[in-house]
């Protein structure tokens, strides 16, 4: 890896060890260049970060080793070294190899490292890295990224039940499956305390009736009693 690749047109399918690598490597260069390009210790460290990050993910220096090694077969990685540094740096290639603009990388960033997010949300997030003045111009952005003529590497999914914005996907990882219907959400504790008394309630209002029917029949036979020996 001591040379930048070349590589095919074709946009390259990722596993999500690779997604996340490349994630980070973009992250850390538009995010604190002057720390990038990064060590492999540095990478590691960005991978295994548990803010901003979704999934969480733990990966050993040897598996990132061996992402990069992979990365670099499909043009997205190679190993650079750098002036007064003791150990090789690592730096990525999407943005050569995708054509992306500044605005355009941070979005596709924010989805490798976070996973499907909505417009507002990357507003908000991608513009830690580049700037975005509205939600229109992270929707914008999106598009772009979905209409590429060289293929698309994002994907708006289909708004889930009870979700205002739909939320997009990068398709670095292969097609994106439709979301499964959401699952309801676990009612809290408080509700559940409340169908609790609901139908301890119940219960004691159906005791009630039964034995207000049972003190009926009783009286009804009473009475039927007393009436044979008037």
């Amino acid at each position: 890896m001591s040379t930048e690749p070349g590589g095919p047109s074709s946009i390259p399918v990722l596993s999500p060890f690779e997604a996340r690598v490349l994630g980070c490597l973009i992250e850390k260069e538009m995010a604190t260049p002057e720390y990038y390009p990064l060590s492999l210790n540095a990478l590691a460290a960005a991978c295994n970060q548990t803010n901003n990050r979704d999934p969480v993910m733990r990966l050993d220096e040897k598996e990132v080793v061996r992402v990069l090694d992979a990365l670099r077969e499909k043009g997205l990685a190679w190993e650079v070294t750098v002036s007064g540094s003791r150990v090789p740096k690592y730096k990525h290639r999407a943005t050569e190899r995708f054509g992306l603009a500044p605005v355009q990388a941070a979005v596709l960033c924010e989805l490798l490292v976070r996973g499907p997010q909505t417009a507002g949300e990357l507003k908000t997030r991608a513009g830690r890295m580049a700037p975005i003045e509205s939600v229109e111009a992270a929707q914008s952005a999106l598009e772009s990224l979905a209409a590429r003529a060289e293929g698309p590497l994002v994907a708006r999914l289909a708004r889930e039940p009870g979700k205002r914005e739909p939320r997009h996907a990068h398709l670095l990882c292969g097609p994106v499956a439709a979301p499964a219907a959401s699952a309801t959400a676990a009612p809290e504790p408080a509700r559940l305390a409340v169908q609790a008394d609901d139908a301890r309630v119940a219960a004691l209002e159906a005791e009630v009736r039964g034995l207000r029917e049972q003190v009926a029949a009783l009286a009804s036979r009473l009475d039927r009693f007393m009436q044979e020996f008037k």
